[in-house]
């Protein structure tokens, strides 16, 4: 009979999707403790932040960096946009396409939150050494073909 604090993950234990989906959702909850009232989210952090390092950046192109669908991303753009932390544009190029930039409204609030955020990275992966999380992020890095300096 298992306990409330152990289970028999059987083949489970040794499945990579199955790990890296609970440590993520570990590592959530973590980074969730840290973020203020302001309802900042881990997704939408990820998003303001990505649109600082590459302003002008297309909607489609982010969607498919991180890995979110083209009508997810539509809803979460339009989201911050209400917020007026991210303004759109549609290039005079194409019209098919939308670009994002930060509002100072979303400048703002990346700046109060950029830091503990981040900062919260290696907290989130407890039980590890240094040398072992240098080592996961080499690792996950490559797995998603990234070339990162750690």
């Amino acid at each position: 009979m298992p306990t409330a604090s152990r289970i028999n993950l059987g083949a489970l234990g040794k499945e990579p999707g199955f790990l890296l989906r609970l440590a993520q959702l570990q590592a959530y909850s973590i980074v969730l403790e840290g973020l203020d009232p302001d309802g900042l989210r881990p997704g939408a952090f990820s998003v303001l932040y990505l649109i600082a390092q590459n302003p002008g950046m297309r909607q489609g192109t982010l969607a498919k960096h991180l890995l979110i669908k083209r009508a997810q991303m539509t809803k979460l753009v339009q989201a911050l946009a209400a917020q007026n932390l991210v303004a759109r544009s549609v290039p005079a190029g194409d019209r098919r396409g939308v670009e994002l930039a930060l509002t100072p409204a979303g400048a703002a609030l990346l700046a109060a939150h950029a830091p503990r955020f981040l900062a919260q990275g290696d907290a989130a992966l407890p039980g590890l050494s240094a040398g072992e999380t240098r080592t996961l992020k080499t690792l996950l890095a490559k797995t998603l073909g990234l070339q990162v300096a750690l």
